[in-house]
């Protein structure tokens, strides 16, 4: 049993049903009749999240550049090393050769660590791996909302400071900032919304039903075909305001009940792809440290960098979700690296 190219997707599928079955690695390569290496390859690489590494040549930085680096990243704090390389017109150059140069002038501010799982947190979110580890997750509707500020992120804002140079410090209000409430969702390769949130309105359970009737249901939901709102499967996390009783009874009216309501595990915004989709958004209306000075602005911005995500994008995220999955119960129920 020689080795051959890489797997395809379908003896992947194949794979993941098989792990699912409780079947080992060695058996799954016998019954694919592929090399067991092979196998035990793409299940470490999936419990890892990481795609294969693709050497490139290293770019050669000359002490000339290198000074324009450190006065652009003095000029620019808090921006992503990408940004500091093409201010100087240095391209080319890979992200690890870029930070490791930066590290000898600068630093980057770290985000927060997420609160610690309890034993019942972890049984939950290994339970909830093991149920939905045989789902075809292109069905499957992930939501999420999230609140943006005029000022920028709130705790996480990072990127490289130069040594001895004080982070610079952001536009205060006498009154605060505000700030919009946007809701999204992702499904397989396409992106619902992102739709606004009135201002004021505070999501209790009647109000986020409502939201959802105004926009996500006659927007969007409306518009597929039976055989669509049939297999879809809608996922929510477990705010209150979704899962109260009057909001699984409303969402039951509409047909998403039972198996067609995904059940959500506690403190696991790692497993929501959806997250990754707001990272992307984030960094993007926020870069360099940029601030907005009307609630329209901010939500035009966030129009405009959700258009700019597309559909690779988005499935690259989707197809995520059997790593997720196994990274999940090979870290017994521990948040995964994402």
């Amino acid at each position: 049993m020689g080795q051959k190219k890489d797997l395809t997707g379908s003896e992947k599928s194949k794979i993941v049903r098989y792990l699912a079955e409780g079947c080992s690695s060695l058996k799954i390569a016998k019954l694919l009749k592929r090399d067991h290496r092979t196998i035990k390859r793409f299940i470490q690489n999936s419990q890892q999240g990481r795609k294969k590494r693709v050497e490139k040549p290293r770019r050669k930085i000359t002490a000339h550049e290198l000074r324009k680096v450190k006065r652009a990243a003095a000029k620019m704090p808090l921006a992503t090393s990408l940004a500091i390389f093409q201010s100087c017109n240095i391209t080319g150059v890979p992200k690890s050769t870029r930070c490791a140069i930066l590290r000898d002038m600068a630093k980057v501010r770290k985000a927060e660590r997420r609160p610690p799982l309890n034993k019942t947190h972890k049984l939950k979110r290994q339970d909830w791996a093991k149920k939905y580890l045989k789902t075809g997750f292109s069905k499957v509707l992930w939501t999420d909302e999230m609140r943006v500020s005029l000022d920028g992120p709130d705790g996480w804002a990072r990127g490289w400071i130069g040594k001895g140079q004080r982070a610079p410090v952001p536009l205060r209000r006498q009154q605060g900032g505000g700030g919009v409430l946007v809701w999204a969702g992702i499904i397989k390769d396409e992106l619902v919304g992102p739709f606004r949130v009135e201002d004021g309105v505070k999501l209790n359970s009647q109000s986020y039903c409502q939201f959802l009737e105004d926009t996500f249901f006659k927007q969007w939901y409306r518009k597929k075909s039976a055989s669509f709102k049939k297999n879809m499967i809608f996922m929510q996390d477990n705010a209150p305001s979704h899962a109260s009783k009057y909001s699984t009874a409303w969402l039951a009216r509409k047909g998403i009940k039972e198996e067609k309501l995904m059940t959500w595990p506690p403190c696991s915004p790692d497993l929501n792809p959806i997250e990754n989709l707001w990272s992307i958004i984030k960094c993007e209306i926020y870069k360099e440290g940029k601030q907005y000075t009307s609630l329209n602005s901010v939500w035009e911005a966030v129009v405009a960098a959700a258009r700019n995500v597309d559909g690779e994008q988005i499935k690259t995220l989707t197809e995520s979700m059997d790593g997720r999955l196994l990274s999940v119960l090979a870290k017994k129920g521990g948040y995964i690296g994402r």
